[in-house]
């Protein structure tokens, strides 16, 4: 694999360099040739060690990223590594997706046939990727249906773990500053997977071309923090090394005033610098003031019609195929090959497999920047005809951008339609609402609706379904809108109804003050008697809108028709929509009955490929677990969603981003604050705003519980509370557990009220959550009693008063088809009295007694022991040891505060720590006398005596098995006893039981 021809084969897009000598750059190679483990650095042990490394090499246009990446490939083939390259295009917003993937493929394809066929034997998914089964017309049979995205994934990585086998494999990605968002996703998962054979990834992009709404600049923040990527950033040449170079172009005597000047003027900039020596050399020694005009003395060098077909082929990108530059030309086959032979020995082009490439993109651009607009325009046109009769073989995206440029908008409109079914059939969201929305942009003008055929509604639900399966319904919602004001007042009743229907299943996922339930009803109102397949999918909308908003006798009846109405036309894919609703709707009967009903329903949507309803099943069947604390269930049914979203390109769409952030909450509630800071991040993965902004709200719970400042950025996301409720919930509690800590009474109210505004408009005022955000202020008004004055205290404890009658409020108003408030509900309800109660203790106003004040606490640490929120658990504790020990009870205040401190350690709680430690609260003594059980211990203990299993007890007691082994463990400490039966003894001699 190490010879000359195999080389320039592979990386034939790597173009050459009038200078044969890398200049300024030995120790940058030899970095990245270590870090990717091609030649590791001589006598250095550390690098013989270290595994290879992704690198992402960065650096201005011109400045030297392909000539580096050029002497890396060389010196790999030299090691005996093959090599295989991609490159990213600039189709401006006709992205393609994957395509430097495609290119991968095709080179791997014609160097290594065998391994690709194996290993599309065995992932079928590889075959979307060809090359040749990407362009327009290639296999009228081909597969259309929408791809299993994670196939794909894994698909190009089984293939390069494969070609590893015989030797190491380096792949080079080029320009990914141009790369659309489905690359992307693949580079996240390539950088993200290892691989078990010495495969290594180089990416290149321009920095300066990052601007600060640049799609790739946070792409590559997140990148950098997966380990094993390294980021490299090219510098400019030292002034020496511009000189060292200039001497090495041999372009003939230079006069040390020009050296001079082009040193100032390139600014180190290698490809400048060659520019200029060109223009400084050439004849007439004529250097241009504006580097623009530099790049095009080069063309201006070759004759009219060598300048021909380089105007021609800077209309296609940096590369283009001989047969496209053939028949856009509009050159004879003499004339075009007397032209490229031109153009090639003047290193303008350089000519590849069956393909010509601008020696630096710089130089296409500034050739296409010169091209007068009546001059593109008829460029673009020879293009989109090229394309449309077949002279030359391209892609739907490529035809609607030449289209588009050639203004044939009829044609652009056309081929973005076909461009967005394309990419959504080869797994890539993003690109195919992209492809979608500019064709509805070609249908703002009037005439071209009324005359061309096209169902703006059915384009429009593309749109919007595209877009909500990439994390955007807020923008589909408002794109369905926009399409409703702009029909006509005579179109057709289906179009409004399709077009309906899909916005309310846009409205009911987001926060709105809309009625979504309205819409889709008006969406079933229309539907014309004559059009029964979609009756039957506005039914199945509607009765999934009426669902979500508690309307379950509706939605049960709706429901039962969209399923009868899609099993009589075997619409398998709706009927399986519509039995998942149903399904769902079971929660006025026993658990035990909903999840089976939903387990069913999951199966079938499986077996009917309805991915949508099976995401919703999986969504709905962990919620049950986690709606009473099940926590282990809980967690495998939103991980199986979260897995089978990502594997369907669905990883931001509803239910599937929902399951993620659910199962982020679940791991903060159970203790697991390291696992849920990484399912919280988001490295290498490009979040939608509102999906990032759910889980860095639950990110900032957990450091805020560990101590770190995260003010700032919690109040940040206020912007978006009104959008999405779960981030007003979740922020607004590191907002009062904040305001407590810093002792503001007053901060404390305001969030809370701001929270409850905010939340009672676009939810109800009675919201079950305005529970803990009531018990969390008033937590925080007595943090900060000791610094407030006596008449701020009767103010405060007047409004906490107000507060806790609110939370009564909303329990007295729970309505809930299994009418089951549970575990979590339960202990915020005992803990929202308790707070009272100590608030009251505080201030000295009604203050209860101390026994009923211990009490209420004793009996909120059990709820929230059996709710089995470990750090929750830890605060009440904490604040019970406090209590105890202000009572004089300084030895069950140890004991209460042990249990805390053991929490507060394995969480990294420092700030829990700190308030202990500030309570006096030290480790309990191993002599220390035993203290008095419990009424609840008493009863346990009794039940222990009894033979009893922690189960059986839980049964009679009605709290969980795991509540039970706390209270056993905690009677066991108190009586000294080693096991139950001791406990039982020592219980029978001190008369604690019978």
């Amino acid at each position: 694999m190490g010879t000359a021809p195999d080389v320039h084969e592979i990386m034939g897009d790597v173009a050459g360099h009038t200078s044969k000598t890398l200049v300024g750059r030995d120790a940058e190679l030899t970095e990245i040739a270590s870090l990717l483990g091609v030649r590791r650095i001589p006598g250095d042990r550390s690098s013989s060690d270290r595994e290879a490394t992704n690198v992402l090499l960065s650096g201005d246009a011109g400045v030297g990223k392909t000539r580096l990446l050029t002497e890396l490939r060389d010196v790999a083939f030299t090691e005996g590594w093959q090599v295989f390259a991609g490159h990213c295009l600039d189709f401006g917003d006709s992205a393609l997706p994957y395509l430097p993937f495609s290119e991968v493929l095709g080179r791997m394809a014609t160097d290594l046939p065998a391994v690709v066929d194996a290993v599309a034997g065995q992932h079928p998914a590889l075959a979307r990727l060809q090359p040749g089964r990407r362009v327009m017309n290639a296999d009228a049979d081909r597969e259309t249906g929408a791809l299993d995205r994670t196939d794909l994934f894994e698909a190009v990585h089984a293939l390069l773990e494969a070609a590893a086998e015989a030797a190491p494999l380096l792949l080079v990605i080029e320009d990914a500053h141009w790369a659309d968002q489905s690359t992307r996703d693949m580079l996240s998962f390539l950088f993200s997977r290892p691989f078990a054979g010495p495969v290594a990834i180089v990416a290149s992009y321009r920095s300066d071309d990052l601007h600060r709404r640049h799609p790739l600049r946070t792409q590559v923040a997140e990148w950098s923090r997966i380990r094993g990527v390294e980021r490299i950033q090219l510098a400019p040449l030292s002034a020496g090394d511009v000189r060292t170079l200039i001497a090495e172009l041999d372009a003939g005597p230079i006069s040390e005033d020009q050296v001079a000047g082009i040193v100032d003027r390139a600014e180190g900039n290698a490809f400048f610098v060659e520019e200029l020596v060109g223009a400084a050399s050439g004849p007439g020694r004529w250097v241009p003031a504006d580097l623009a005009d530099v790049l095009l003395v080069r063309l201006d060098r070759l004759d009219d019609t060598a300048r021909q077909v380089v105007r021609a082929a800077s209309v296609a990108g940096r590369k283009v195929s001989h047969e496209m530059l053939a028949a856009a030309s509009l050159l004879d086959d003499t004339a075009l090959d007397e032209g490229l032979r031109r153009a090639v020995e003047m290193n303008v082009l350089v000519a590849g497999a069956g393909t010509y490439t601008f020696r630096h993109a710089l130089l296409g651009e500034a050739v296409y920047d010169d091209l007068l607009p009546g001059e593109r325009v008829r460029l673009h046109a020879a293009y989109c005809a090229a394309l449309s009769d077949g002279r030359a073989r391209g892609t739907a995206a490529e035809l609607a951008r030449h289209a588009r440029l050639a203004m044939d908008l009829d044609t652009a409109l056309d081929a973005s339609i076909r461009a967005g079914n394309e990419a959504t059939a080869i797994g890539g969201p993003d690109e195919a609402a992209q492809h979608y929305q500019q064709a509805l942009e070609l249908l703002a003008d009037p005439r071209r609706r009324a005359d061309l055929d096209v169902d703006v509604s059915k384009l429009t639900v593309s749109a919007a379904e595209a877009l909500m399966a990439s994390g955007h319904p807020i923008r589909a919602a408002a794109l369905v809108a926009e399409q409703l004001t702009c029909l006509p007042a005579d179109a057709s009743p289906a179009w409004r109804a399709r077009m309906l229907a899909v916005r309310a299943a846009a409205l009911v996922i987001i926060e709105t003050d809309e009625d979504a339930a309205a819409v889709s009803a008006r969406a079933l109102e229309l539907v014309p008697d004559d059009a029964p397949m979609l009756r039957a999918r506005v039914l199945t909308t509607h009765a999934r809108v009426l669902a979500a908003l508690g309307r379950f006798e509706e939605a049960q009846a709706v429901g039962i028709d969209a399923l009868a109405l899609a099993e009589k036309l075997n619409m398998s894919e709706l009927a399986s929509d519509a039995i998942t609703t149903l399904s769902g709707l079971k929660k006025a009967g026993p658990k035990e009955g909903l999840r089976a009903a939903l387990t069913d329903a999951i199966l079938r949507a499986q077996e009917s490929g309805a991915i949508h309803a099976e995401l919703r099943g999986r969504f709905f069947l962990a919620r049950s677990y986690q709606d009473w604390a099940e926590f282990e269930e809980t967690e495998r049914w939103f991980r199986s969603a979260i897995e089978r979203g990502q594997a369907a390109g669905l990883a931001w769409a509803p239910y599937a981003f929902e399951s993620r952030w659910q199962l982020a909450w679940v791991l903060m509630v159970s203790g697991r604050w390291d696992e849920a800071l990484e399912l919280c991040g988001i490295d290498g993965q490009s979040a939608p705003p509102i999906p990032k902004a759910l889980l860095d709200s639950v990110r900032l719970n957990i450091q805020h519980g560990r101590g770190l400042d995260v003010a700032a950025e919690t109040l940040a996301l206020r912007r978006h509370w009104h959008k999405e409720g779960g981030i007003a919930i979740h922020a607004s509690t590191v907002e009062l557990l904040d305001a407590g800590r810093r002792a503001d009474a007053a901060g404390a109210v305001a969030s809370y009220e701001h929270a409850v505004d905010v939340l009672g408009r676009i939810w109800h005022e009675w919201f079950p959550a305005r529970v803990r955000l009531a018990a969390v202020t008033i937590g925080a008004i007595a943090q900060a009693v000791p610094t407030l004055a006596a008449g701020e205290r009767a103010t405060f404890q007047e409004r906490a008063e107000r507060l806790h009658a609110e939370g009564h409020t909303v329990l007295e108003r729970y309505t809930d088809p299994s009418g089951f408030w549970g575990p979590e509900g339960r202990a915020w309800v005992k803990r929202l009295d308790a707070e009272v109660l100590r608030l009251r203790w505080l201030t000295g106003i009604d203050a209860p007694p101390l026994d009923a004040l211990v009490r209420a606490w004793e009996e909120t640490v059990v709820l929230f022991a059996d709710f089995g929120d470990v750090f929750e658990l830890a605060r009440t504790r904490t604040v019970l040891a406090g209590i105890l020990r202000a009572s004089g009870d300084a030895t069950r205040a140890r004991e209460v505060g042990d249990l805390a401190r053991a929490a507060a350690h394995q969480l990294g709680a420092q700030p829990l720590l700190d308030e202990l430690r500030a309570l006096g609260s030290t480790p309990a003594r191993g002599d220390a006398a035993p203290d008095a059980l419990t009424p609840r211990e008493t009863e346990i203990l009794a039940l222990v005596a009894e033979g009893r299993s922690n189960g059986e007890i839980g049964k009679q007691l009605f709290i969980s098995a795991k509540t039970v082994s706390v209270h056993v463990s905690n009677i066991l400490g108190k009586l000294g006893a080693a096991g139950r039966t001791e406990a039982a003894a020592i219980g029978r001699r001190r008369g604690l039981v019978e």
